[in-house]
């Protein structure tokens, strides 16, 4: 993209949102983050609570983009309090933006907006693109709480496309687990068990694991931007997703230790509950791949796993010497 444009991204200030920020400002695009809280940020970033109207909808008139990443995050135990503000908050905010698009004099020339990968069902035997993927929710001994997050991801994209903008092309990203080097993400979760000694493999281990490079998962969005051609839902994922024992395995090797004790599933069970999350996260097997992003001639920087997690390992190790670099700096001077 060789000229400036201006992005809009509702729910911007978390890891994907701030991933995303960070990369467009410094490629000199004009952008602004809607979000609850008014943190510091080098872009601008503009109050709303994701229920009600406001001045914020005026940043949508003659935005080139909007990306929507507003929601509960899905890191949580799925009491019927969290699952509830897990579904309204995805539907809620898209159907606030869709009414605010649509009042829009200019509005958005694209809307893209988050979805899953875990929109598909549980799947061993064959992997999951756009036009051949089967919508879960229906396998046989599914768990209740998988069945949910599919109800989730189904609710999510409908509101999404039932909402009439006939001058925004629309895409819904579904994506898979962005790996980036940033602290608090699912890379860095994921390294520090390899870390302690405890990155072995996750129950059979023959569970799929769909990811995405983080840079990848930027280039893919630049592309689709530029693409005026592709529009609906749109895989974010890598072309080779792996068994978890492939995973956990390439990732030791890149972190450089051999070591990484299994975890049966009884012992997750009991583990997701002092970590407050659930492990669907970990045992549903998520086998996608990027057949529209492939179809169009898209070319992954970081096709296979084993090169990606070198990579962020590298990139994860030097952003922890530059910090320790500056604590040593800062205490010397005090």
């Amino acid at each position: 993209m060789t000229t400036p444009l201006r992005i809009v991204i509702p729910g911007g200030s978390g890891q994907v949102g701030n991933i995303l920020a960070r990369y467009f400002h410094a490629h000199g695009h004009d952008v602004v983050v809607l979000a609850r809280g008014l943190t510091p940020a080098p872009w601008r970033v503009v109050h709303w609570d994701g229920a009600n109207p406001g001045s914020w909808a005026s940043e949508l008139e003659n935005a080139d983009v909007l990306i929507n990443l507003a929601g509960k995050s899905v890191d949580c135990r799925y009491t019927q309090a969290n699952q509830r503000a897990i579904k309204e908050s995805r539907i809620q905010t898209t159907h606030l933006l869709g009414k605010a698009v649509g009042q829009c004099v200019h509005p958005p020339r694209l809307w893209m907006n988050a979805s899953t990968a875990t929109i598909y069902r549980h799947s061993l035997d064959r992997p999951m693109d756009e036009q051949t993927g089967e919508i879960g929710g229906n396998e046989p001994n599914a768990p209740a709480k998988w069945r949910f997050s599919i109800d989730v991801a189904t609710s999510w994209e409908k509101a999404f496309f039932d909402t009439l903008t006939p001058n925004t092309r629309k895409i819904a990203l579904r994506s898979a687990m962005v790996m980036s080097p940033d602290r608090g993400g699912v890379f860095d979760t994921l390294l520090r068990l390899v870390r302690f000694g405890l990155g072995g493999t996750t129950a059979s281990g023959q569970q799929f694991v769909s990811w995405i490079h983080d840079e990848d998962f930027l280039r893919s969005i630049e592309y689709l931007i530029d693409r005026k051609e592709i529009d609906g839902v749109v895989n974010i994922a890598s072309p080779n997703p792996l068994p978890n024992v492939d995973f956990m395995k390439a990732l030791r090797q890149a972190w450089g230790t051999r070591i990484g004790l299994p975890a049966a599933s009884w012992m997750l069970e009991i583990g997701t509950v002092f970590l407050r999350t659930e492990t669907e996260l970990v045992l549903k097997s998520r086998r996608v791949i990027p057949g529209r992003l492939e179809d169009a001639g898209f070319q992954f920087q970081f096709p296979e796993w084993s090169a990606a997690a070198q990579n962020l390992v590298e990139r994860w190790r030097a952003v922890k010497s530059a910090k320790s670099r500056v604590t040593t700096t800062s205490s010397s001077i005090r």
